[in-house]
């Protein structure tokens, strides 16, 4: 007997769908209003800076000549794929780890979008302290983070503890 799909944890795709929405719309909005290189201050902290990353994350091979452009194109796609498995054969009980996929889910595929669309990922947040500044990023690479996070803090949460709270719910 099948499983209705609401009750695995794919009904936590709504997290997705709202990563990618406020990713790509906030790199439309920079790739419209800015130059390649442009700065704009927002507080004395954070700057708005339009950067193109030909790479992963800190520009990981980012000067490698193109193949890796399909290279992550195709982790992006096996993680996604991946985990979406992971969240049909899991409980939409499990909020901390559905959470945690669905932001990763959002964050991998917003940045496989530019990737396959610009074949570079837009870069656009700027935080600085002083003179150091922190690897430019966007809201994609941040959904990855607070995903890989929960995952952590999933990890650290006692399986009985867990499996109690989410029992508690059922009845």
């Amino acid at each position: 007997m099948r499983k209705p799909l609401f009750s695995t944890g794919l009904r936590w795709l709504w997290l997705t769908v709202v990563v990618l929405i406020v990713d790509l719309g906030s790199k439309q909005w920079i790739v419209n209003h800015f130059m390649l290189g442009e700065t704009q201050p927002l507080f004395p902290f954070l700057n708005l800076h339009y950067a193109r990353n030909y790479g992963a994350a800190f520009s990981f091979l980012a000067d490698k000549g193109g193949w890796q452009r399909w290279f992550f194109a195709g982790i992006a796609i096996a993680i996604a794929l991946a985990l979406l498995v992971m969240m049909f054969r899991s409980s939409a009980q499990k909020k901390i780890a559905n959470s945690a996929y669905a932001l990763i889910i959002g964050g991998a595929l917003g940045n496989l979008f530019d990737r396959m669309w610009h074949g570079f990922v837009v870069d656009f947040v700027d935080f600085y302290i002083g003179n150091w500044h922190f690897a430019t990023f966007n809201i994609a690479d941040t959904a990855i983070c607070i995903g890989a996070a929960l995952v952590v803090l999933e990890g650290f949460i006692a399986p009985g503890t867990h499996d109690k709270a989410a029992a508690g719910n059922k009845g």
